[in-house]
């Protein structure tokens, strides 16, 4: 579980410095209208123990790319595993890649479910790991600072599309506070 978080980071740095910034000739300065990557931190999971975070690119004034890792460091957080998220937005937004967006979405997600074997002998909780992906969309908000600082709210509802017989999460939810900076 450790590994596959330690590549998906590494993976998201590798991708991040394999991207420059245009350069306008006259002035020496970045172009305003060039895309841009940005790292957030989910601070309400991060508050209950999981940490999650993500990476986006924005591909011109209007959308954004982006994945989502997400796994708890707490043990109080016992029914997500992990789960890792690609997403597209469309924002509505005056400013540059910002304000009020809709995004499609899919989680590879891992989940435990328990259940209760009672018997006249034998009483015992058993743990069944199950790994699932799902589709689903989401809304928000986004706010960038002439200095790069993000602050955004976000939330989203998508249904696993496997496997559904065997656990309790048939809907899965997305969601939270994420704090970071445009670069």
């Amino acid at each position: 579980m450790k590994k596959i978080c330690l590549l998906a980071l590494l993976a998201l740095f590798a991708f991040n410095t394999s991207f420059s910034q245009a350069k306008d000739s006259k002035t020496n300065t970045s172009d305003t209208s060039t895309n841009f990557n940005e790292l957030k931190l989910n601070g309400l999971f991060l508050i209950v123990g999981a940490l999650e975070l993500t990476y986006e690119r924005t591909l011109n004034e209007e959308s954004g790319a982006g994945i989502t890792v997400f796994f708890p460091i707490d043990d109080d957080v016992d029914d997500v595993n992990y789960f890792i998220s690609p997403y597209y937005r469309f924002y509505f937004g005056k400013k540059y890649a910002s304000g009020f967006y809709v995004e499609g979405f899919g989680m590879l997600n891992s989940t435990d479910t328990f259940a209760f074997n009672n018997n006249d002998f034998d009483s015992r909780i058993t743990t069944n790991e199950t790994t699932d992906f799902a589709l689903g969309i989401g809304i928000g908000g986004k706010w960038v600072t002439k200095s790069g600082f993000i602050a955004e709210i976000g939330v989203g509802l998508g249904r696993n599309l496997f496997n559904n017989n065997e656990q309790d999460f048939e809907f899965i939810g997305k969601g939270g506070i994420n704090l970071g900076y445009r670069f």
